[in-house]
């Protein structure tokens, strides 16, 4: 009997290994066909290119031709970029107007654009591209969070992280800008400069919230000033009780104002008092000299903007890619009919 069960174990574990070999040879047989399926378009690739080489070797050389001959005709293009810093809450009407600008070049509407930015309409001609960008770096975004996370109350802090911050940054929350303009015109950019930012500064919304800033601010400064100087009398009245307190014969009571729980005296704490409220005035200083102006303009457009000159922006490199790709796209098109027209002869026959 014992003969027989060992005999059935060792059959099922013979096709147990023969499945399991046959299911691998499989998987490599399939895996093999894919990389000769692979292998076979290569080729048939390569055939191709190698059949209508010469077309493809014209169609460059008269791109080459001609993409120079249109970047020798071809008015040069200068880049001009400027870094701003805008305040109460601006950047959004500032990425508005500058994508209003860039539809106004793009859509040939010089007049619009000549308007909008104070120049002549030959100057506004010479416009071609509006474009903005946000850049912050890690240093500049942990400050950021920091001074968000100030804002909140505890129960907050304690719900949002810097990873959480980081997944909801986006352009509007960074604090710098770059605003680039490309024009056929090197001096163009500098005179559009005072239109760009003036079109924010007398914004009458943007107006109210500076004038409301510089009146906190104001009052915030004399709060810190009124305390500095009630400061000033308790130590001139500590330096009294000082006095007093020196000239009165041995035995006498002596008038204690210090906290009998604190080890610190009056003068100790008075001079930390004044120490924090003086880092608030630096603070409040920060803010004047950052609050002034609605965009802060840390970074001014150049008085003659930089001849572009990319490589891949080049007709000489573009175009005889273009004719390339043209070519290719027509005579796939024409081997492809092919391919249909004999593989519907051989359906038919």
């Amino acid at each position: 009997m014992s003969n027989k069960e060992n005999t059935s174990e060792e059959i099922d574990l013979g096709q147990l290994f023969t499945l399991i070999g046959n299911a691998f040879n499989r998987f490599f047989r399939f895996i093999g066909n894919i990389f000769k399926g692979l292998f076979h378009y290569i080729i048939l690739f390569l055939q191709f290119i190698q059949q209508h080489f010469w077309k493809f070797a014209i169609a460059g050389v008269i791109g080459i031709i001609g993409g120079g001959y249109w970047d020798y005709v071809s008015e040069p293009v200068y880049k001009s970029s400027m870094v701003v810093e805008p305040n109460f809450n601006s950047v959004q009407q500032l990425y508005n107007n500058i994508e209003f600008y860039n539809e106004l070049a793009e859509e040939e509407e010089f007049q619009s654009l000549a308007e909008a930015l104070k120049v002549s309409v030959e100057e506004a001609a010479s416009m071609k591209k509006f474009e903005i960008e946000s850049f912050s770096d890690q240093t500049q975004k942990i400050k950021q969070f920091s001074e968000f996370i100030k804002e909140l109350d505890t129960i907050s802090q304690k719900k949002v992280d810097f990873d959480d911050y980081l997944k909801n940054f986006n352009n509007i929350n960074a604090k710098f800008h770059k605003v680039t303009i490309e024009a056929k015109d090197a001096k163009v950019a500098k005179k559009c400069q005072w239109a760009i930012v003036s079109s924010i500064e007398n914004n009458q919304y943007f107006k109210l919230q500076k004038q409301i800033n510089e009146i906190n601010l104001a009052l915030q400064d004399s709060i810190v000033e009124k305390q500095l100087l009630e400061i000033d009398s308790l130590q001139k009245f500590y330096r009294k009780i000082k006095t007093l307190e020196a000239s009165k014969p041995e035995g006498s009571t002596s008038i204690n104002l210090a906290d009998s729980e604190s080890d610190k005296s009056p003068e100790i704490e008075l001079l930390s008092q004044i120490k924090l409220l003086k880092n608030e005035m630096v603070v409040l200083n920060d803010k004047k000299a950052n609050t002034t102006n609605t965009i802060n303009i840390i970074s001014a457009f150049p008085n003659k903007g930089v001849l572009i000159n990319d490589v891949l922006k080049r007709k000489i490199v573009l175009l005889p890619l273009v004719l390339i790709g043209a070519v290719f796209l027509f005579l796939w098109v024409l081997s492809l009919n092919t391919f249909l027209k004999n593989y519907k002869k051989e359906q038919i026959q």
